[in-house]
């Protein structure tokens, strides 16, 4: 008789302006069986300076979270734990500096996610969980941004993530700690004109029914629950609950029955954003979901392949801006094959190799505007569209791929893509940089399959001889090539037939 084997683990962590949340999960009979959750508060928001830099007392706070998030997840199989970080750290100008930190301490990957991304996820959290066949809101305030999604079933119809959020607000209008109907006005204005460029767009598209999520909205139902007896949110209600901060004169002497003292800091900001969106949307009532970024994350590790999707947002943009495919199946292909031949050697890994796939089919991209400086035209589009199912840092590195996949590297601008790992960037261009060269003349030739040797920093590309004419341009482009290898760090030596 053999004993089944108990279901894996899954765990979401969401690294937010406030608070870092955990939450583990298992799959049982095909639904989502919470097992554990875990927040620590950090408020990393708290630590930004006016240069939008983290400071060391901040990062300190965020290390001794991880620490103690390290101890919770030891034994995890990193497969199984997806990390994001949202506004703050997608903002920050010394992140690269937060994650070498975060490194020493927590060995899982941070993924850092655009607003579009995390409005999508946190999405796909509600949508688990609420059911219906009618359009619906969705809104989430967190510490500095507010996300506001339009679904249907499990498909997002409207997307937007706007800079305010309840910590940001909090310090620019309430600074002085007063609660007053002019700090309030203030606030509520500075949050209604965050939400006017969207709210038209979104009163066509309607919906039928409106969920908040996250913490703003859940203590906000609180005190509707306490002083009210209510379940869900109205404009008259929240207009009451104003009245009361600004009965009880200050935040730091606030005391009201239903509202947790650990919410105290930032409330305030975050009552004028949701009166905001309600006035903006022309909202009638807003109900509790308890349901957002990390079951969204959850679901999205249990249901399907993670890279699924973001297939499905290459194969998009390439069809919009109408790419060569032929030229860019002959280029991966060429990448493939020298992958192959050096990822021992090099330590290359499968998510290596996928990033240089999306390279080579999005590289061209930039033709729609113009072949000159078709590399920073393609690398442009890439790094300023919306790529669902992408982190912040793997659009990065695929705009840097492509920005850098001909021409002169030009290390100053490769600052501007925020790249952690160097080396192993160093490798993948200097990969994707010869399929490109290789696969000039857009057809198919013996020079697409060359030889590839490796050792540390040191590339050796063996090719079969050329016609005189065709050897003599191979050696001049493979001559510069070796040039601009050399910039970041990587030997080039070549050898055509019998000549070098």
């Amino acid at each position: 008789m053999h004993n089944t084997p108990e279901p894996a683990s899954f765990a979401a962590l969401d690294l937010g302006s406030n608070s870092f949340h955990l939450v583990i999960a298992r799959k049982v009979e095909g639904r989502l069986q919470i097992l554990h959750k875990e927040k620590h508060r950090v408020h990393l928001a708290a630590g930004l300076n006016e240069e939008f830099e983290l400071s060391e007392e901040a990062i300190e706070r965020a290390m001794l979270a991880f620490k103690q998030l390290a101890q919770t997840l030891q034994g995890f199989d990193p497969a199984n734990v997806e990390v994001v970080a949202t506004y703050t750290l997608r903002n920050i100008k010394n992140l690269k500096h937060f994650l070498q930190q975060a490194q020493v301490h927590f060995p899982f990957n941070i993924n850092v996610i655009s607003g579009q991304e995390e409005a999508r996820l946190i999405y796909q959290g509600v949508a688990n969980y609420v059911h219906g066949k009618d359009n619906r809101l969705v809104i989430d305030i967190g510490g500095g941004s507010t996300e506001l999604v339009i679904g249907q079933h499990f498909e997002a119809l409207q997307l937007t993530s706007r800079d305010i959020g309840c910590a940001n607000i909090t310090k620019a209008c309430f600074s002085s700690g007063k609660l007053s109907k002019g700090t309030f006005k203030k606030a509520e204005i500075a949050a209604r004109q965050a939400l006017e460029p969207i709210s038209p767009r979104y009163r066509k598209t309607g919906w039928k029914h409106s969920y908040g999520t996250s913490g703003t909205i859940k203590a906000l139902i609180g005190i509707a629950q306490a002083q009210f007896d209510c379940e869900y949110l109205t404009l008259p209600i929240l207009e009451d609950i104003k009245a009361l901060f600004i009965a009880q004169g200050s935040i730091e002497q606030l005391d009201i029955k239903g509202l947790n003292p650990e919410r105290h800091t930032n409330i305030a900001g975050g009552l004028s954003i949701v009166i905001a969106a309600f006035k903006e949307l022309k909202l009638d009532r807003l109900e509790y979901c308890d349901y957002a970024l990390r079951e969204g994350v959850l679901h999205e590790m249990l249901n399907y392949d993670e890279f699924d999707l973001r297939v499905r947002t290459i194969i998009a943009l390439g069809q919009h801006y109408n790419i060569d495919t032929a030229h860019a199946d002959n280029v991966f292909d060429t990448v493939k094959h020298l992958f192959s031949q050096c990822k021992k050697a090099w330590g290359l890994k499968q998510k290596d190799l996928l990033q240089l796939q999306w390279a080579a089919q999005l590289h061209e991209v930039g033709l729609s505007i113009n072949s000159s400086g078709i590399q920073k035209h393609s690398a442009y589009i890439v790094m300023n569209t919306a790529l669902p199912g992408f982190t912040q840092q793997q659009q990065s590195v695929l705009s840097a791929l492509i920005r850098f996949h001909r021409k002169k590297i030009k290390l100053p601008e490769l600052d501007i893509f925020n790249i952690l790992c160097s080396e192993t960037f160093a490798k993948l261009l200097t990969l994707f940089r010869l399929a490109v060269l290789v696969n000039r003349t857009r057809q198919l030739t013996d020079l697409s399959r060359p030889t590839l040797s490796v050792e540390d920093n040191k590339c050796t590309v063996l090719f079969d001889a050329q016609l005189p004419e065709e050897q003599a341009l191979l050696c001049a482009d493979l001559e510069q090539e070796k040039l601009y290898l050399d910039s970041i760090g990587i030997e080039l030596v070549f050898v055509i037939g019998e000549c070098s």
